[in-house]
């Protein structure tokens, strides 16, 4: 019998000492196999044709051309998978880091400390697990941004809200932080309601995500406090580690509640809040990532009266959430995250100009 083909694993880093590190944790699983190492995003891209792999890690501070911009070249060239492996959460790299995942790297995570730390094979474990499933992802080529921003956007039909909307909920895994992006700075400033995220990201990310979509996208975007009011203009980020979710009257609960599909927190919860306390007040957006995580709640949240919506397959990095979703019927509009945003901002327009809690 033929064994199983090992998943092809570029490393690229710019220390010796974190590309060993690397690749002993890499390769000390049967799946996965190192086919080389680059030591800058110049010697990445060059090497690609004759190492063939089918993933590649990356650094993000890199001397020459850093992370973000290795990324870009590569998706735009000969595009693969690309997992991002930071080990700093000072605020300029994780600004790169984000800019990677908008230029199309699929996933981001902690790079693991050494074996004589506690947490060493436990962010190991994540390491591998994340590499070998975005390994199956299916990338798309990243057009130059002159010629993307050249594409005709369709003509939108205004969807219709059947009560007065008082609450946006978003929920999304991998590949979300860049449709994320398009989503929020395509709403209107001041946005006339609150918008409520649940973003799948590895632990210790979510500040830097929370910041990142500030500085890029026009509105204010923080982090969920446990007995905050939730408030017009402000998008709220689900912290790490607590389900999340708010009360009828706008008041955020965050809680060790068990995890949902794995996951605290979980889009799940958070739906099924929004569709409890809020009905057809309320919009629900799923986004691009795996499993089934909010799809059974989005559907509540569209029974309840809410407008849903849903990423369409062409345009997600893993189909699963709302693919899902789709299959349950649960989704009113589907469609493309620059078509999601233009939809959400005619929706969102038949609101008062003015902001209100």
């Amino acid at each position: 019998m033929t064994p199983p083909r090992k998943i092809r694993v570029l490393v690229v880093d710019d220390s010796g000492v974190s590309r060993e590190l690397l690749t002993r944790i890499l390769a000390s699983d049967p799946g996965l196999e190192i086919v080389s190492h680059a030591r800058s995003g110049e010697e990445a891209v060059s090497m690609l044709a004759d190492s063939k792999p089918d993933v590649v890690t990356m650094d993000i501070h890199m001397p020459g051309l850093d992370g973000f911009e290795t990324t870009r070249r590569i998706m735009e060239t000969q595009p693969l998978p690309i997992v991002i492996v930071s080990a700093s959460f000072d605020a300029g790299d994780v600004q790169q880091m984000f800019r990677a995942l908008e230029a199309g790297a699929v996933a981001a995570v902690e790079k693991p400390p050494g074996p004589g730390s506690p947490a060493h094979a436990a962010q190991a474990r994540k390491l591998i697990d994340t590499v070998k499933a975005m390994a199956e992802v299916r990338v798309i080529r990243r057009w130059p941004r002159a010629r993307s921003e050249g594409r005709m956007a369709e003509p939108v039909v205004r969807p219709m809200a059947t009560a007065d909307l008082r609450l946006v909920a978003i929920g999304a895994s991998t590949g979300g932080p860049p449709v994320l992006h398009t989503l929020l700075a395509g709403l209107p400033k001041p946005c006339p309601v609150p918008i409520l995220i649940v973003q799948h990201i590895s632990a210790g990310f979510v500040q830097g995500l929370a910041d990142w979509l500030t500085t890029s996208t026009g509105m204010p975007v923080r982090l969920a406090q446990h007995g905050e009011i939730a408030t017009a203009g402000v998008a709220l980020l689900a912290p790490d580690g607590s389900q999340t979710g708010i009360t009828p009257h706008g008041r955020i609960v965050c809680g060790p509640e068990p995890a949902e599909h794995g996951l605290r927190p979980s889009a799940s919860f958070l739906f099924r809040a929004v569709a409890r306390n809020y009905g057809a007040q309320a919009a629900g957006v799923l986004l691009t990532g795996m499993g089934r995580d909010g799809a059974e709640e989005l559907k509540l949240m569209r029974d309840a009266g809410g407008v849903t919506f849903a990423q369409d397959k062409e345009s997600s990095v893993v189909h699963g959430m709302p693919g899902e979703a789709i299959r349950l019927g649960a989704a009113t509009h589907v469609a493309n995250p620059e078509r999601l945003a233009a939809l959400l901002h005619s929706l969102l327009s038949q609101r008062p100009s003015t902001p209100r809690p």
